[in-house]
């Protein structure tokens, strides 16, 4: 830029130089265009037969194609004219398009040198071979010499302009200039400086631009717009401006592709204040901006902080009919996504579907982000399904924001399935999309899968920030990992200070573990680092302060809190700071806020327990009154009357509760409740009876101390008494609800009272109560367990009536309903209506099917059900894989039992007892050799046989009449098997059938010594003897 230092850049007066111009050629005569009644002058030569052309004496080789380039040339001349004539914003014309056989010749003309003639060719080629040789080699003199006085200045040019190195453009464009056709003109000029701008030869180009002006040629824009060009490609973003400040004032008038041009390139090192300064000077220079414009300049608009105005040029882009880009939208809805501007953010999108433009997966990130913020979960989920419609990739960022929304509406296997299909995709690698998923399983409760998140993270050496350790902290906290939380918050705290919120997680595990010590340590210690406290670690640490009795602790915690600005409106801080100091302390006034029937009672709670453990009864009595005042004070009073009875501290207990009393109250029904529940816990029912029996008659009996009464029986397994009490509650006019009742029915259910439970379901009914869906599915199963399966039916039909939705757990029930009826095709039918519904089918909805299967002899029906559900994604436990192998055994299929145990143990489950039971249960129906080898492999397998496996194996020996080996067995087991009904009639009936009356006879003693009735009907050889 230094050698452009010229009058060009550093006076505006001198617009034009001091020394006389060259002389130039006179202009060509103007195109004449001529009326449509005239002749066409781009007809064909034989157009107009009246009047042909005459010819001449000198004929030219005849062109291609019926002189179809003369058509051509005519065409464009006449075009540039109408261009002329219609000023700068003219639209350009459709250009006439050669055929591809035209497009052949051209090119065949072209390399015989019949385009600009083959002297021109032959200079074009010959300067370009110069390039082959080394620097110094060539003279360029002699190598052109043939061409001197035989090439114009329009030739030259044209030479020039052909060159593709800008080696050979310097020494051409040198020789040139000592031609004497060769004269100066910007063009010339311009030639030079496009071909050292495309290079990046800046100095070169500036010397070239300075010897244009020396030699007269006052530049043009274009001339300038290539030098503009120039400094924009290569980055010369100052000289670029300090250039074009200069071009500005000697009024010369830019291009919209230059201006373009220096945009984009600004735009690319993030200049964006400076590509706003350009955009405004252009408009002010009346430039019309094109769609590339307003594309370029709303993302730098936007950028730069200046979203109003992006608004503005959108709209004028609109305006003019220029249709944005699918970029230009999606960076506008971003940006109103961030500034929460969501009812534009929508109007945009939908303005972009109209236009038929398919939106980016950038876009469809920003719109899921809009609707996650929102909580518009259903609009996020169809635009999902509108992605996959639309074959629309998604990435990384909006798998992520997927999983956080399944987490949500607390679709967890969702987000699991999500998170799968990023990993199998292989576009997972960023911390953020682990740690949405490990909160998803932190917000389901499940602490092992979220750790098993952050293991993977550190095993696939994923960076981790500041955000991940706190996560990392959380889920150490939920699975009470002292150790690792600790690691954790020393790694957290080498971040910076740490969080409020990770604080409040290692107080809250410091508790519920019960290390009360290490928690008061952990609070000097963060006081003493001046970690910054937010209400909710202000409560955590209050409450700890109270427990512990720590008043002037909690009292220093408590001016510093109060003083800070951004809790004096905070209603729990400003509550204790009253209760604690009133209006004054010491000489320093506190400004409280709090109206006395507004005070935050959990607040009230915590001061009323620091004086009880102070044993400041006055100050208790003060507090107690303050509470009092309020509302919702005694469930205040119940939960820490509670809390003391729970930590077994009975005398604070009923210190409070005398407290409470003299005012003239008395504890609520919620604490009555309370105390129930706890001996019902215990199994002490006498307490709790004398605890319900006291308060019978009181105001606050009613229907919340029924309930927990009724839990009381039958936690203590006292079906009768809370199908008593029930019925008694019911007499006096109590709705217990849904839940009593399907607790009680239940337990009468477990007892075997099913007469009772059928009463009780009746009763319900014919009372017209609302039942919800545990209710009913709690009477259906009681029914089945009674056996009445037509009963059972009937519920399930009342249920559909009154418009309760069934669970999966009804299926299950209505399954066994009908398998158990041996109505399998109403079973199928459940299954699949469940199926059909949408809901997640897990392991037990299959094999319940399956067993019926099993039992119905359609094993090839369960054996497709069981691969269906392993295909379903569902691995099959140990119960699965015993209720297949007694299948498939139980139909002699030996091969497929085999092939199930190898499939069993590579899934990491060894067979147990009661895979040794199905399987003998199976072969004793037809096969005693393979029970026989099977009981064998039990044995050896280091397992004992229970009871249900003798009598199995002792079936099999008396039923195929094997009394040998019946008689061998019972002397195995004589010493570990327990007195049994059936093994020892068994054993009569086989030592009977082999001539051993005296072991017989010592059996049969035996059993009449234990009170063991004795079986007569049992046969040996029945199965020997069934055809």
């Amino acid at each position: 830029m230094d050698s452009l230092k010229s009058t060009f850049l550093s006076s505006t007066i001198n617009l034009y130089p001091s020394f006389s111009r060259p002389k130039l050629p006179p202009a060509k005569p103007k195109l004449h265009i001529h009326s449509s009644i005239h002749p066409d002058p781009f007809s064909l030569s034989d157009g107009n037969p009246s009047k042909p052309k005459p010819r001449s004496r000198n004929p030219k080789k005849p062109l291609s194609d019926d002189n179809a380039r003369r058509i051509i040339k005519k065409k464009a001349q006449y075009l540039s004219v109408l261009r002329r004539n219609q000023g700068p914003r003219a639209m350009t014309p459709k250009w006439i398009k050669r055929t591809p056989e035209q497009m052949v010749k051209y090119l065949e003309d072209e390399r015989n040198g019949e385009l600009y003639g083959k002297h021109v060719m032959a200079a074009i080629k010959t300067v370009r071979a110069m390039g082959e040789k080394k620097a110094g080699e060539v003279d360029v003199r002699k190598v052109l010499g043939s061409f001197v006085m035989k090439l114009s200045f329009k030739e030259m040019c044209v030479v020039l302009k052909e060159q593709k190195n800008w080696k050979q453009v310097r020494d051409f464009f040198a020789w040139m200039k000592l031609q004497l056709s060769y004269r100066p003109s910007v063009i010339v000029y311009t030639i030079v400086l496009r071909s050292y701008g495309q290079v990046g030869k800046i100095k070169l180009a500036e010397q070239t631009f300075l010897e244009m002006l020396e030699a007269g040629c006052e530049p043009d824009e274009v001339a300038c717009g290539t030098m503009l060009c120039t400094y924009a490609r290569w980055g010369r973003h100052k000289a670029m401006l300090s250039f074009y400040s200069a071009v500005q004032e000697r009024g010369i008038r830019l291009s919209t592709a230059v201006y373009n041009f220096m945009l984009s390139s600004l735009q690319k090192k993030s200049l964006h204040d400076k590509v706003i300064y350009l955009w405004r000077q252009m408009l002010d220079r009346g430039v019309a901006p094109n769609r590339f414009t307003y594309t370029v300049v709303i993302y730098s608009l936007v950028k730069g902080g200046h979203c109003e105005e992006a608004f503005r040029t959108f709209d004028e882009m609109e305006k003019c009919d220029f249709v944005p880009e699918e970029a230009t939208y999606s960076l506008l809805i971003s940006s109103c996504t961030k500034d929460g501007n969501w009812s534009d953010a929508l109007r945009l999108y939908d303005d972009m579907r109209s236009r038929g433009i398919v939106p980016s997966n950038y876009t469809c990130a920003s719109l899921l982000t809009l609707y996650y913020k929102n909580e518009d979960y259903s609009k996020a989920l169809s635009l999902f399904t509108e992605m996959e419609r639309n074959k629309i990739g998604a990435d990384e960022v909006i798998y992520g924001l997927l999983i956080r929304i399944y987490g949500k509406l607390g679709l967890y296997e969702d987000a699991q399935r999500t998170f799968e299909e990023t990993e199998r995709l292989g576009i997972l690698s960023d911390e953020k999309t682990y740690l949405a998923m490990a909160q998803v399983h932190l917000n389901s409760g499940n602490a092992e899968k979220a750790l098993a998140i952050i293991q993977s993270m550190k095993s696939r050496e994923i960076w981790f920030s500041r955000f991940a350790y706190i996560v990392a902290l959380q889920c150490y906290v939920m699975s009470e990992d002292l150790d690792s939380a600790e690691v954790t918050f020393r790694a957290l705290a080498k971040t910076g200070l740490p969080d409020a919120g990770s604080c409040n997680d290692m107080l809250r595990l410091y508790l519920g573990l019960n290390l009360t010590e290490r928690a008061k340590k952990f609070i000097v210690q963060i006081r003493t680092d001046q970690v910054v406290f937010d209400e909710e670690l202000y409560r955590t640490v209050v409450s700890i302060y109270c427990k512990e009795g720590m008043l002037k602790d909690i009292e220093q915690l408590t001016e510093e809190m109060v003083t800070n600005d951004l809790y004096k409106a905070n209603k729990f801080i400003q509550t204790i700071s009253r209760a604690m100091f009133g209006e004054y302390m010491g000489h320093q006034k506190f400004e409280v806020n709090v109206a006395s029937n507004q005070l935050d009672t959990t607040a009230l709670g915590y001061l009323l327990r620091l004086y009880l453990e102070c044993k400041d009864f006055s100050k208790t009595e003060n507090i107690l009154k303050l509470l009092l005042e309020c509302a919702s004070s005694m469930s205040v009073l119940t939960q820490l009357i509670s809390k003391f009875i729970e930590e077994g501290d009975i005398s604070k207990a009923k210190a409070l509760d005398n407290q409470v009393v003299k005012p003239g109250r008395c504890a609520d029904d919620v604490t009555i409740t309370y105390m129930t529940g706890l001996d019902g816990k215990e199994q002490k029912i006498k307490q709790a009876h004398d605890v319900f029996t006291s308060v019978a008659d009181s105001s606050t009996f009613g229907k919340l101390i029924y309930n927990s009464m009724i839990d009381v029986y039958v936690k203590c397994s006292k079906p009768e008494a809370a199908y008593s009490l029930y019925k008694e509650a019911i007499e006096k006019g109590h709705d217990l609800g849904a839940v009593a009742i399907s607790k009680v029915v239940n337990s009468l259910t477990n007892f075997g009272k099913h007469q009772e439970a059928e009463e009780m379901i009746n009763t319900s009914f014919k009372d017209n109560l609302i039942l919800d869906t545990v209710a009913y599915n709690t009477f259906i199963k009681a029914m089945l367990e009674a056996g009445k399966l037509h009963f059972a039916t009937n519920i399930y039909e009342r249920m559909l009536s009154m418009g309760v939705a069934p669970s999966i757990h009804t299926y299950n029930t209505l399954v066994s309903v009908y398998g158990r009826g041996r109505k399998l095709d109403k079973a199928v039918e459940m299954f699949n209506m469940a199926r059909s519904s949408g809901m997640a089918l897990d392991e037990k909805a299959y094999m319940n099917l399956i067993w019926y299967y099993g039992k119905a002899g359609k094993t090839d029906e369960a054996s497709l059900l069981f691969r269906r559900m392993q295909e379903e994604g569902i691995n099959p436990g140990m119960i699965s894989y015993n209720i297949m192998i007694n299948i498939y055994a139980g139909a002699g299929l030996c091969h497929e039992v085999e092939t199930l145990l190898q499939t069993m143990q590579r899934d990491g489950l060894s067979p147990d007892s009661s895979t040794y039971l199905s399987l003998i249960q199976a072969y004793t129906e037809w096969m005693m050799g393979e029970a026989e080898r099977v009981y064998k492999e039990l044995i050896t397998a280091g397992l004992s046989p229970d009871l249900a496996c003798y009598r199995t194996m002792l079936r099999g020996y008396l039923d195929y009449g094997l009394v040998e080996e019946g008689i061998n067995y019972l002397e195995q087991i004589r010493d570990t098997a327990e007195p049994d009904r059936f093994i020892m009639s068994a054993a009569v009936h086989i030592y009977k059938y082999a001539g051993k009356e005296q072991e017989a006879r010592s059996v049969q003693d035996s059993m009449k010594n234990l009170g063991i009735p004795f079986l007569e009907k049992l046969k040996v050889g029945y199965k020997m003897t069934s055809p």
